[in-house]
C-alpha cells in the first residue's frame, strides 16, 4: 500500500480508502455483519482512511466504524461529514450551536474523542462564500475537538473558491473517467495550494464496473433508482450525473481496458490512483468480495501514456455533453 499526505496536514493516508455510504444505507440491502468484516479486511491489507457522513445511515455507518476501529483510534483515520441533516442551504445550519451539536453527535457515535477530518457536506455555494461555518471549524480545530476540516463540492467552481478563500485541507470532489473536468484547473491548483484531494463516486456509481444493462433495476431504497434523474439530491452523485442508459452505452465503448486488468473496476480506479494531486480515492463497498476486488487495483498494470490520451479523447468527445446538472 502506498500512502501520501493529506494536503498540508501530517495525516498519511492510503492511496486506496473507502467510503461507507454504502453500509450504512441508500444502497438498498445492506448487512452490518458483512460490512465489519469488509473494514476489517481492508484494515489488514492497509487501507487506514475512512470517508463517512452523518446522514449515512442516520449515523449508521459511523457507529459501524466505531465498533470497526475499536482499539484502532490512533492507526485509522475517519473522515466525516456534517450539514445535511438539516437545510444545507440554510445559514441556521451553520451557526456555531448546530455545527458544535453536529460534530458533538458524531463523535458520540464514532466513539472518539477528536474527528481526524471534518468535512461540510456538499454545502451551497452561497453557504461557502459566507464563510462564517470556517470560523466555526477554525474554533473546533482550536478546541481539539476535529483535527483538520475540509469541503466535500459538487463543482469545480465550489472547488477553485475554497482553494482560494479558505484554508481547508481537503476537497472531496466527483473523479472518475466520466467526470474528469477537475483535471484541467482544480486538481493542479490543489497541488499548488497543498489541499489534499479526495475522489469519489469512482466508479460512476456502478456504471465503471461494466456490470449493467439497460434493463437493470435498482431497489426502492437504492439512490440509484430514487435519484436517478436528481430527485433527492445532486445528478452529479448519481452515475456522475448521466442518464443511466447512456451511462450503460458508454461504460461498453470501454471493455478494452480490462485486457491485462482483470476488470474494468480495477482499471478505473487505477486510472484515478495514476492521476497527479489525487491523495486517495474512496470507493464504496457492502461486503469482503467487493473490498478485496477493488484493493486488487493497487496492482493492476498502469495505463500508458497513449492509453491517457484515449481516455482524455472518449471524455472529451464522447462524455462531456451528456452530463447532467451544474459542475
Amino acid at each position: 500500500m502506498k500512502y501520501n499526505r493529506l494536503g498540508n496536514t501530517d495525516l498519511e493516508i492510503s492511496e486506496l480508502s473507502f467510503g461507507t455510504w454504502a453500509i450504512g444505507g441508500a444502497w438498498g440491502q445492506t448487512n452490518d455483519e458483512d460490512a465489519l468484516a469488509a473494514l476489517e479486511t481492508a484494515m489488514e491489507s492497509g487501507v487506514n482512511f475512512f470517508d463517512t457522513a452523518d446522514v449515512y445511515g442516520m449515523g449508521h455507518s459511523e457507529e459501524l466504524l466505531a465498533q470497526a476501529t475499536k482499539g484502532k483510534e490512533k492507526e485509522i483515520y475517519i473522515a466525516t461529514k456534517f450539514g445535511r441533516q438539516g437545510d444545507f442551504a440554510d445559514p441556521a445550519n451553520y451557526t456555531p450551536e448546530q455545527v458544535r451539536q453536529y460534530a458533538e453527535d458524531s463523535l458520540k457515535r464514532l466513539n472518539r474523542d477528536r474527528i481526524d477530518l471534518y468535512q461540510i457536506h456538499c454545502p451551497t455555494f452561497e453557504i461557502i462564500k459566507d464563510g462564517s461555518v470556517f470560523d466555526v471549524l477554525e474554533d473546533l480545530k482550536a478546541e481539539g475537538k476535529i483535527r483538520y476540516y475540509g469541503v466535500s463540492v459538487e463543482t469545480v467552481e465550489e472547488g477553485l473558491y475554497v482553494l482560494e478563500q479558505t484554508n481547508a485541507s481537503s476537497l472531496q470532489i466527483i473523479f472518475n473517467i466520466f467526470r474528469q473536468k477537475p483535471l484541467d484547473e482544480l486538481i493542479p491548483k490543489a497541488l499548488e495550494k497543498q489541499v489534499g484531494i479526495l475522489a469519489r463516486v469512482p466508479l460512476a456509481s456502478g456504471l465503471l464496473t461494466g456490470k449493467f444493462n439497460k434493463q437493470h433495476v435498482f431497489e426502492e431504497d437504492d439512490h440509484r433508482n430514487f435519484n436517478q434523474n436528481g430527485e433527492a439530491f445532486n445528478v452529479g452523485e448519481t452515475f456522475a450525473g448521466l442518464e443511466f442508459s447512456k451511462g450503460v452505452e458508454l461504460s461498453e465503448e470501454l471493455q478494452w481496458m480490462i485486457k491485462g486488468r482483470g476488470n474494468m473496476s480495477r482499471a478505473a480506479l487505477k486510472w484515478i490512483m495514476q492521476q497527479d494531486g489525487i491523495t486517495s480515492v474512496i470507493p464504496g463497498f457492502r461486503n469482503v468480495s467487493q473490498v478485496e476486488d477493488n484493493l486488487k487495483a493497487l496492482e493492476t498494470r498502469d495505463f500508458s501514456n497513449e492509453e491517457l490520451q484515449q481516455l482524455k479523447e472518449f471524455y472529451n468527445e464522447q462524455v462531456h455533453e451528456h452530463i447532467r446538472g451544474v459542475y
